[in-house]
């Protein structure tokens, strides 16, 4: 029988980041110890690059500080053997010594001035240098010669960021002979030049990733693979230049570096770092993902330990997206000695519940699309508000209705119709022609289709079409001018430029408790499913960026526009305008059935960046209309937005992730203790053909509680949930 590769079965990693003292300080019985204790099933462990951790015969390939002729590497690589575990040997090759630059200035990196990139006292090299080409490859067979790792991994591999620009005699020539052109001297999107070296720099990482795997199979067989490491931030891969169809279509394994907190996500965007990573490299691939043991705030404190509280809500949130568990130390020393604690009980119970971490298929009604060209093309420097902002707000408000949904990558939506019930288009400006044929084909087979703001304004690289590509299916037309704003309003009391509001339709005030007011209208007729929960106001606040449309006779408008004016002193505070047509929400009935909704005021970013609760009840309302009442693959009652349900399938088995959201620290991402929330009542649509089960397995709680059918859906309570649940279903 033939075993499957290291790539396919190692599920838990270890990493001790070695710092340049540590050969004179290693403890190799306390880590050994530690690996056993923590159930680590593979290791990650310096050998070279900026320094090496062996005594290396290539010149300038400068040892540790205290390496003093010790092995080190070597050393623990035979631990790790006697141990059986999986080895990766890690490199951080992007960045050398003031010797090496003095030795090959024609390897680093400069600006336009031919003054030399540096970070701190290190020189950047150029990924189009023969350092990348035949220095770095050297060091890589030396290593295999020596130690014969089972696959690389490389932290920082991908050059300068794109804010940077190399001019190097390298890039001026391999630039030339790629386009034709001149390198560009400022990032200009406008610019051809610009626009080509983009182009040619996502080219370039690809070409590496290539290069670096020719060389350690070549040298290390088949299995020997090399991966440079992957960031969970989308915006930061497209800073490096990693196109991620491209380069996750290549890796058999995909190494996440996804450590950093934000002052906007929080413990949730590791669950769609997962989701999203596996949707584009496959659901059958291992992701495992670098999770600090070390404070990472802002500052950042690498020899403190971060509360374990943040690290397993951090966990838990990226086992819910199908990553796996890999601790990581900086140093092999440390005086604040709780960070060893943290990893035992998370790993074993990791161990313990691997039959349904793997092998599993995600299940959702809901499609979130994305695509790195819109936030390059569209976004462009402001990608974080433009494009990202509105994706962020469109899954936090399903996290927050307790709705099951997925990333998909804008080229994959062909394969949606039949597996998804509804597509969301979150300011998906820039569209190539078969990404828009492909909703199209997707609204004709019945599916449904949420669009934001300037969807398919735009093609593939950020030219602005003369109207929306997808405005004959929704049966809207973009027009001459906008309002508002994209980014964050101006706190300036004095400032009413974003002072605006939102009417819906019909308007029913006349009917509802309160004052007399004579401008409004007789309420006649019911408002649609889309505004539920909404009948106590005829306007909301939006603040948003309005582009001006134009909808069709067989378009509804649900809502419409209303333009700002003055918020203080409050004696002026009141409506100059009080009606436009300006369609703000449509409805239509597509041909193939499904609903057909755009939200041309931008509720999803104006969500992700104020969190107007309206906003997102909005948005949860047009998906629940499109897929259904009782119709969800899975809903979460009382969780009080709270909850985010991640659904599986397992062949007659269903496992569903239940992760608490809640946290009291002021920083997302960061928490310090464990809330407990509950109950929670859930309901799952049955699996099909399924015999319904008299009891659920909780997982995490250790204990089964009792299940009954309501028509197609099971339902099941859990009373309490501290970081997370696994709901485990087994179908008849």
């Amino acid at each position: 029988m033939v075993s499957e590769p290291w790539y396919k079965t190692t599920l838990r990693w270890a990493q001790t980041n070695l710092v340049e003292i540590d050969p004179e300080r290693y403890d190799a019985n306390f880590w050994r110890e530690h690996w056993r204790k923590t159930r680590i099933q593979g290791v990650i462990i310096n050998a070279g690059g900026i320094v090496t951790y062996y005594p290396s015969e290539i010149p300038l390939h400068k040892p540790a500080l205290k390496l003093a002729g010790r092995d080190l590497y070597g050393e623990i690589v035979k631990a790790a053997r006697d141990e059986k575990l999986t080895v990766i040997a890690r490199m951080d090759s992007n960045r050398v010594s003031a010797e090496f630059y003095r030795a090959h200035p024609d390897w680093i990196a400069v600006d336009a001035a031919g003054n030399p990139y540096r970070e701190a006292d290190k020189y950047v090299t150029c990924i189009n240098s023969a350092y990348y080409a035949e220095y770095l490859p050297s060091v890589i067979r030396e290593i295999i010669s020596r130690s014969k790792p089972d696959g690389f991994a490389d932290n920082n591999w991908a050059g300068l960021r794109r804010g940077l620009i190399c001019h190097c005699r390298n890039c001026q020539e391999q630039f030339e002979a790629f386009s034709g052109l001149l390198l560009p001297h400022e990032d200009n999107w406008s610019s051809e030049p610009y626009r080509k070296w983009i182009q040619w720099s996502y080219r370039r990482r690809t070409e590496i990733w290539e290069l670096n795997n020719r060389v350690t199979t070549e040298a290390g067989g088949p299995d020997c693979a090399w991966m440079g490491m992957i960031s969970g931030d989308v915006l930061h891969n497209n800073e490096r230049f990693i196109d991620l169809p491209e380069i996750l279509s290549r890796s058999p394994i995909i190494m996440l570096d996804h450590q950093r907190r934000n002052g906007v996500d929080g413990f949730e965007q590791n669950t769609e770092a997962g989701k999203r990573l596996h949707e584009v490299g496959g659901w059958n691939v291992l992701i495992p993902e670098s999770t600090p043991q070390y404070q990472l705030g802002s500052p950042a404190f690498r020899l403190s330990s971060m509360p374990p509280a943040e690290v397993r809500l951090w966990s838990s949130s990226g086992f819910a997206g199908g990553i796996q568990p890999w601790w990581h130390h900086i140093g092999s020393m440390h005086e604040d000695r709780r960070q060893y604690r943290t990893a035992e009980p998370i790993f074993k119970w990791h161990e313990a519940n691997q039959d349904v971490l793997f092998n599993r298929s995600p299940v959702a009604d809901v499609a979130v699309l994305w695509s790195q060209k819109n936030h390059d093309y569209l976004g462009q420097h402001n990608a974080s508000e433009a494009t990202l902002n509105p994706y962020r707000g469109a899954t936090k408000a399903l996290d927050k209705a307790g709705i099951a949904w997925l990333p998909l990558h804008a080229d994959a939506v062909g394969t949606a119709a039949g597996r998804f019930k509804v597509l969301i288009l979150p300011n998906l400006g820039a569209m190539s022609a078969a990404q828009i044929a492909a909703v199209q084909a997707f609204a004709d087979e019945g599916g449904s289709v949420i669009a934001t703001s300037e969807s398919s304004l735009y093609s593939e690289h950020g030219d602005r079409l003369a109207d929306f590509a997808l405005g004959a299916l929704f049966g809207l037309h973009r027009r001459s001018g906008e309002f508002g704003g994209q980014g964050k309003p101006d706190g300036n009391i004095e400032t009413h430029a974003r002072h605006s509001y939102l009417r819906l339709s019909p308007e029913l005030r006349a009917g509802v408790y309160g004052p007399s007011d004579p401008t409004a209208p007789t309420a006649a007729g019911t408002r649609h499913p889309l505004l539920a929960g909404l009948d106590d106001t005829d306007t909301l606040p939006f603040g948003g960026y309005l582009p001006v449309a134009e909808a069709d006779e067989d378009t509804t408008v649900l809502a419409t526009f209303i333009p700002d004016f003055p918020i203080y002193p409050p004696e002026t505070s009141f409506m100059r305008t009080f009606r436009t047509n300006l369609p703000a929400i449509t409805v239509k009935k597509g041909a193939g059935g499904g609903n057909l909704i755009w939200f041309v005021a931008d509720l999803d970013r104006c969500f992700a960046r104020e969190e107007q609760f309206e906003h997102a009840l909005l948005l949860a309302n047009a998906v629940r209309w499109s897929i259904g009442e009782g119709q969800e693959a899975v809903r979460v009652e009382g969780g009080h937005g709270l909850v985010t349900p991640t659904l599986y399938r397992q062949g007659n088995r269903q496992v569903l992730h239940l992760n608490n959201r809640l946290v009291t620290s002021r920083v997302p991402g960061r928490q310090d203790e464990l809330v407990p929330v509950g109950p929670t009542t859930v309901r799952v649509r049955a699996a099909d053909g399924g015999k319904a089960p008299a009891t659920v397995d909780l997982r995490v709680a250790g204990r089964q509680v009792d299940a009954t059918m309501d028509g197609s859906e099971l339902v099941f309570s859990v009373d309490r949930i501290l970081d997370h649940e696994v709901a485990v279903i087994d179908w008849a």
